[in-house]
């Protein structure tokens, strides 16, 4: 599986583009996790944390800007590195490794000062030429263009020891928000053979990896403040079930991104926490425009008309989710909520299809994964809605691995999942401007073009509202995504964890205020 699936489960919340404009900070208060009061008493140093996370033993790696197929990876790596921003609380954007930035009056232009104090595991100073170097390194990777979107290797420089500078092909106001979720910095020259163990500058250091599983230690020189638990253990779990298990069991003290099926399942344990982030990942279904059978655009709408989405959020995530309507970033400030709702239309799904002059002779293949809960259930319902519309469609499970090599990017027709509910723009710049390094359907529309770089191109706050407004508007009418519902993110957690962070995406991430009650 590529990192940016996986690692797009970690990325934080929308954005706008005034708090982008402004110099921004990585205090405590703005950090993802809670305040003492919030969290239910005066937070107690200590203890060692035990959470399990979903892999699997073939898709495990080290590498901060390699393929990255575990939530289980990402975690430990998100504790011993640092990006350069994180979502917040209080500002959606805040720093993590970088105090603060600055835009050029164009917008291309970006200067980001590192965190004073800041300083690797083995003690030594964090520079503006590690920083550089790893940023080159992460836009160097194959997935390179789609990390740092914009970005060209050459425009990342170093201005003194504490100032990275990098510019932009086009303006772009939302840039700080595309160095939250993979810009993890290494020592300057760290070779591939050292990356397994090279020190990191996050709030925990690694003790041991084996074999998925791992032991962190406390960083007590943590540039971003105090942390409050000694150690945290990560277990690996190949399945939402066992882990939710293993909660249950006391094993355990928190099953991370354990889904609906284990909430219901845990809801009358008084012992055990639930906690619901509300719509907190996306799961469409891609189809591909630029070839096939669904290049036609009557053909998609027929398809995001045949869907009842109701019933899919009911039956698919036991009510553990909301309806959603066919564009990515519901968690965005700026999200359209006037542009109407789809609902389930047969006839008009009949009429669409005889225009296009679709086959219906012939079965389509709906090639799905279990990676989360959910997701093959949702391509199962979807054949069997479809079906009522006279639509003869396959439901194919590949495994993981064989998913992300032979299907992602480019199949016909394929279920999907993205763990946050980012901005619009961030889906924008990901997966639908022409060109995208995860254009998941292959989509390549002029106008939706325009409009994008309309919209990262301006500050104007008018201004940049009519064109986003638009931009969701041709997304809706267009591109290759069904995105019928968004599910609820949910963590269990036993009685004695305080303080869990309850931002998605990389701020679920954020455990260096986590405590232990006695």
């Amino acid at each position: 599986m590529n990192w940016t699936r996986r690692q797009a489960l970690w990325a934080g919340g929308g954005v706008g583009a005034a708090a982008l404009l402004a110099a921004c900070g990585g205090g405590k208060d703005d950090t993802a996790s809670s305040s003492a009061d919030s969290a239910g008493g005066t937070p107690r140093k200590g203890g060692t944390l035990r959470i399990g996370a979903l892999g699997r033993g073939s898709a495990t790696t080290r590498d901060p800007h390699g393929v990255q197929g575990n939530e289980s990876d990402y975690l430990i790596i998100a504790l011993v590195y640092d990006t350069l921003t994180a979502p917040g609380l209080k500002d959606n954007t805040v720093g993590r490794l970088a105090s603060g930035w600055k835009s050029s009056d164009d917008l291309k232009t970006w200067r980001f000062t590192i965190a004073k104090g800041a300083t690797f595991h083995d003690g030594s100073p964090v520079t503006a030429d590690d920083v550089v170097w790893s940023l080159r390194r992460l836009r160097n990777t194959p997935a390179g263009a789609g990390r740092l979107p914009g970005i060209k290797a050459e425009n990342i420089t170093a201005d003194g020891k504490d100032t990275v500078v990098l510019v932009s092909d086009d303006a772009n106001a939302d840039l700080p928000l595309l160095t939250r979720l993979s810009t993890f910095v290494l020592k300057k020259d760290t070779s591939d053979k050292e990356i397994a163990k090279a020190p990191g500058t996050g709030p925990f250091k690694l003790d041991w990896f084996r074999g998925g599983n791992a032991r962190l230690l406390r960083n007590d020189k943590w540039h971003g403040g105090p942390v409050h638990l000694d150690a945290i253990e990560v277990t690996m779990f190949e399945s939402p079930q066992a882990m939710a298990n293993a909660l249950l069991g006391g094993q355990i003290d928190v099953a991370s991104n354990v889904g609906a099926v284990a909430a219901r399942t845990a809801a009358s344990r008084k012992d055990i926490q639930v906690t619901r982030r509300p719509n907190d990942m996306a799961m469409p279904i891609v189809m591909r425009t630029a070839e096939g059978p669904f290049a036609d655009p009557k053909v998609r709408e027929a398809m995001k008309l045949v869907v009842d989405r109701e019933a899919m959020v009911k039956q698919v995530l036991s009510g553990y989710g909301t309806v959603a309507n066919d564009i990515l970033g519901t968690g965005d400030p700026a999200y359209a909520k006037d542009v109407p709702q789809r609902r389930r239309d047969l006839d008009k799904v009949k009429k669409l299809l005889e225009e296009a002059d679709f086959d219906f002779s012939k079965t389509y293949e709906l090639v799905t994964t279990e990676d989360i809960a959910g997701l093959a259930e949702s391509a199962t319902l979807f054949a069997t809605q479809a079906r009522e519309a006279g639509i003869k469609i396959k439901v194919v499970k590949q495994e993981s691995g064989a998913f992300y090599e032979k299907t992602w990017l480019k199949g016909d027709f394929y279920t999907n999942y993205w763990g946050t509910n980012d901005s619009v723009v961030f889906f924008a710049s990901k997966t639908m401007v022409t060109g995208a390094g995860q254009n998941e359907a292959g989509w390549s529309e002029k106008q939706f073009d325009d409009t994008y770089r309309k919209v990262i191109g301006t500050a104007d706050k008018k201004a940049r509202a009519t064109s986003l407004r638009e931009l969701q508007q041709i997304e809706h009418e267009k591109s290759g995504y069904l995105l019928w519902g968004m599910a609820d993110g949910i963590d269990l957690a036993a009685a004695k964890v305080r303080n869990l962070p309850k931002l998605p995406g990389y701020g679920r991430v954020q455990l260096e205020n986590v405590w232990l009650s006695r």
